[in-house]
């Protein structure tokens, strides 16, 4: 069984994440070099991708494509407690609220980052937990890394999927890695540093 932080501990993950099928997409290039156009995707998936899909039994999370073109099906699931749903950093918030009656039906929102250098889902977070009142299990996914856990924390996220080649115990300790934020965030401290700390004469 693969493993997460959740809480500030490593524990056993027993959620399974669902993927999409792979696209086959050009590489554009330009004087025989690749030049990368976009730092991710912008397209989501189709109904026929998302009906080739295989779910397995179990705590599932799904694309969102997936939740929105198969919610019939999936919707026993839900009432369960065994649906999850995870977004590309293109997918807007919008389009997973209009899909379901209320957010927090979701036990489990995963974002996914295809990239260290992709930080849009940052925002997403304290949307979620700030704008839309979300209380679940908040996940980061993709590429995870140590140096993201500490940020990652400050602006909503309780649970983190690390990159498979790096050391989950290693990652663990980045929600460490400083005493105290300096901006206001979302764990709990509203205000910047500068309006917590009284200035010197």
């Amino acid at each position: 069984m693969t493993e997460i932080i959740l809480n500030g501990a490593v524990c056993p993950d027993d959620w399974t994440l669902v993927t999409l099928p792979v696209r086959d997409e050009p590489v554009k290039k330009q004087a025989g070099k690749v030049v990368v156009m976009k730092v991710t995707g912008t397209e989501a998936a189709s109904a026929e991708e998302a009906a080739q899909v295989v779910i397995p039994a179990g705590r599932v999370i799904v694309p969102l494509a997936v939740w929105q073109h198969r919610k019939d099906e999936l919707q026993p699931r839900l009432e369960a407690g065994e649906l999850g749903v995870w977004l590309e950093s293109f997918e807007p918030l919008e389009a997973l609220v209009e899909s379901v009656d209320a957010i927090n039906r979701f036990p489990v929102i995963a974002l996914n980052f295809p990239k260290f250098v992709d930080g849009r889902h940052y925002s997403s977070a304290v949307m979620l937990r700030k704008r839309l009142g979300y209380t679940g299990q908040l996940r980061a996914i993709g590429d995870v890394l140590r140096d993201q856990l500490f940020f990652l924390n400050q602006v909503g996220f309780n649970a983190f999927a690390v990159r498979a080649d790096r050391d989950i115990h290693d990652a663990l300790l980045g929600l460490k890695d400083f005493t105290e934020p300096y901006l206001g965030t979302v764990a709990g401290q509203d205000a910047p540093l500068f309006r917590r700390r009284a200035r010197g004469a």
